[in-house]
């Protein structure tokens, strides 16, 4: 991002609300003073086997960052690489699975760009509207909140399991074609301060970028964080991500006073990067409830693991501090 930064440091728009200066999730740019354009875009290689299913993944994923700050998904362009050599209508299945996705969304896809690539890839270039005053950032976060997540993680550490037969992925392909909206939509109806959605860098990761955007520390439960059954015993037996091993390398002197029990395995799923990952929300203590309540009554799932505090946490006490 520096040499961005570095060409761009003299550029001045009051209208561009997120841009490079913060960890967002995605581009904001007001064009009127009841409407912001949020734009955002996200691609990768097969998770799954089924392309239709990849497709579905793909597109949830890259509408995420829509949902992650508030806003509604209008429309898409498809991304996508493909080789020459391959049928066509494997393809043509991937696009199915994305239009399905940004179709439940409540948007349309409008065009997009292929080209040929020895490796599949597919994603989506998101378009969405918010109102300026609703926007959530992962800078708002206050002492006295409440951290809450909308879905299990080890998405990564079970893919890499199943791509050795010694997993069962039925459970996290449900998880991650499950769209964030409900939950976003939800969301402003409470005292919410702070949100972002947990993908790449992990749970870890994406707390770290939220406790160094609002100056804050967090403070990780992780007795009470969901994990996807069994991926905790993969991690003992060497199942691990080589992403999540860089997002621990670059991150993990960040993490302090990791005295709980499993250890070892619960650093590495901290770090673990999730496909389509549930919101993390920074949220009032006297809101908390009734938020997790709302989602799980449309389906969703909701759990609190953990608060923004000044104080000092016991060691030994199993939770993380994230500063």
């Amino acid at each position: 991002m520096r040499p961005l930064q570095t060409t761009f440091s003299d550029f001045e728009d009051s209208n561009l609300i997120a841009g490079l200066d913060e960890s967002d999730d995605a581009a904001v740019y007001a064009v009127s003073d009841d409407i912001a354009i949020i734009q955002t875009i996200d691609f990768f290689p097969p998770v799954v086997d089924d392309p239709f299913l990849y497709g579905g993944i793909s597109a949830a994923n890259a509408l995420s960052d829509i949902y992650a700050m508030g806003g509604d998904v209008k429309f898409a362009l498809n991304v996508a690489a493909f080789p020459d050599d391959l049928n066509e209508e494997i393809l043509g299945e991937i696009f199915r699975g994305g239009a399905e996705k940004v179709k439940e969304a409540g948007g349309i896809i409008v065009g997009g760009h292929t080209i040929i690539d020895r490796e599949p890839k597919y994603g989506l270039r998101v378009t969405g509207f918010v109102h300026p005053k609703k926007l959530f950032r992962t800078n708002g976060a206050r002492l006295g909140d409440v951290l809450l997540l909308t879905k299990p993680i080890g998405t990564g550490i079970a893919l890499t399991a199943k791509q050795q037969d010694m997993y069962d992925v039925d459970e996290v392909i449900k998880s991650m074609l499950f769209l964030n909206k409900d939950a976003a939509t939800l969301a402003q109806m409470f005292d919410v301060s702070a949100m972002t959605d947990v993908t790449g860098f992990g749970l870890a990761g994406h707390c770290l970028e939220m406790a160094k955007s609002s100056d804050v520390k967090l403070v990780i439960d992780f007795a009470k964080v969901p994990v996807f059954p069994g991926v905790l015993d993969l991690i003992s037996t060497g199942i691990v991500t080589g992403g999540g091993m860089r997002n621990l390398d670059q991150l993990g002197q960040r993490i302090h006073d990791f005295s709980g029990r499993n250890s070892e395995e619960t650093l590495a799923l901290s770090f673990d990067p999730q496909t389509s990952g549930g919101l993390l929300i920074a949220i009032s203590e006297r809101d908390a409830e009734k938020l997790c309540a709302a989602i799980q009554a449309t389906n969703g799932e909701c759990w609190q693991i953990g608060y923004i505090s000044d104080e000092e946490i016991e060691s030994g006490s199993g939770s993380v501090e994230i500063r």
